[in-house]
């Protein structure tokens, strides 16, 4: 009777080691995963500045022909508009591009979060697989030791 419990915590110890593989297995996936969303989002910045600047560019050229059709010239309060308008948009790039690094910087952590709980997955059903294996070794020791 005694082989039959230790042939039990054999398997037992088998099961927990593929268990600990599959999780750690599953964790690298969510952490690769994390990290090429790391990498669309820095993707999405380049595009929504690329996009920004048409767009400022359109503002600006409307706001020139705005002040030349009023008959004023570009200068004084006209050019102030103007300047006002590049300050404004360098800031709005900056929060842009800001957004973009911490929005990156949590895929990152989420990916490193995701290794390191596929490394703890690992550990523990490494843990489980030698008490399972101990748990065979008493048995048979208990009933032919």
């Amino acid at each position: 009777m005694g082989w039959v419990s230790a042939v039990t915590s054999v398997v037992a110890a088998q099961q927990a080691s593929a268990t600990g593989k599959y999780n750690q297995a599953v964790q690298e996936r969510n952490a690769v995963i994390a990290e090429q969303e790391a990498g669309q989002i820095e993707k999405q910045k380049e595009f929504d500045l690329a996009r920004f600047d048409q767009q400022f560019s359109q503002l600006q050229g409307q706001t020139k022909t705005a002040i030349l059709k009023s008959g004023a010239e570009l200068s004084g309060s006209g050019l102030r508009v103007l300047r006002y308008n590049s300050e404004q948009a360098e800031i709005e790039k900056d929060i842009i591009d800001y957004n973009s690094k911490v929005a990156q910087s949590r895929k990152m952590e989420e990916a490193n979060f995701a290794r390191m709980s596929g490394q703890i997955a690992r550990m523990e059903a490494r843990s489980a697989q030698l008490g399972y294996y101990s748990q065979a070794g008493q048995s048979l020791m208990t009933n032919y030791g």
